[in-house]
């Protein structure tokens, strides 16, 4: 059970550290309050993968994103079992993280009135706008092609990257979020989405759990193609 419970470890840190430099800091800000903008929040996501990859990454791999386990497990380096129980775990570390984010963000102040902290989300949900469906859906799929071809490359047993892997997972992440996160807020992750999705519905906007299907079918369908193409590129034929 251990790289069960790393793993919800590890999810809830990343949906706690990424959602909440977007919620407690506030992106879009400006000069107003401690905004951090789309690269701080870029970075968040970034780093704490890098972190959590040198702390449980010996125990379980540090996938802390369904659409990896997809991918590993398409790639045949784990058995479906252990696959299904990694993504169940996941989710509950996000749903773990976004119920302290909400918790702190409906934290009354001195005045008894719900702090916010200024921000322009409360809970870091993914959304995208009406009738951007398709670009929305294309890009959740080939950010989380590029993203999950990154970690299968890098941390192949013979071609990978060793001990580097975590960096270059953590700054490729960093990557696709500055890129995506203007069009769906960046996913590439359905646990992370799972999580703000529900509390969002809690606070009386439930269109992120409507949509919650997009940035599930999208990562995997990118998932799987990643193991498909790092199977052939990786193949010693």
């Amino acid at each position: 059970m251990k790289k069960y419970y790393a793993e919800m470890i590890g999810t809830f840190v990343l949906t706690l550290m990424g959602c909440g430099s977007a919620v407690f800091a506030g992106i879009g800000l400006g000069t107003t309050g401690y905004g951090v903008s789309t690269l701080g929040v870029a970075m968040a996501f970034g780093l704490a993968v890098v972190a959590m990859a040198y702390t449980i990454g010996n125990i379980s791999g540090c996938h802390i994103n369904p659409a990896i386990t997809v991918g590993v497990w398409a790639s045949g380096r784990m058995k479906g079992k252990e696959a299904v129980g990694y993504m169940v775990f996941q989710v509950i570390g996000a749903i773990i993280a976004s119920a302290v984010i909400y918790m702190l963000v409906h934290t009354g102040n001195a005045a008894g009135e719900t702090s916010v902290f200024n921000s322009t989300t409360t809970t870091g949900a993914n959304s995208y706008l009406d009738g951007n469906i398709y670009p929305a859906f294309f890009a959740e799929l080939i950010f989380t092609f590029i993203f999950v071809l990154v970690v299968l490359g890098t941390t192949d047993s013979k071609k990978g990257a060793g001990a580097f892997a975590g960096l270059a997972i953590g700054l490729t992440l960093v990557l696709v979020h500055i890129a995506c996160i203007p069009i769906t807020g960046t996913s590439v992750n359905p646990a992370r989405s799972v999580g703000p999705a529900i509390f969002s519905c809690i606070e009386g906007n439930c269109v992120p759990l409507q949509q919650l299907w997009l940035f599930i079918v999208a990562p995997v369908l990118g998932a799987l193609l990643s193991a498909g193409v790092w199977k052939a590129l990786g193949s010693d034929k």
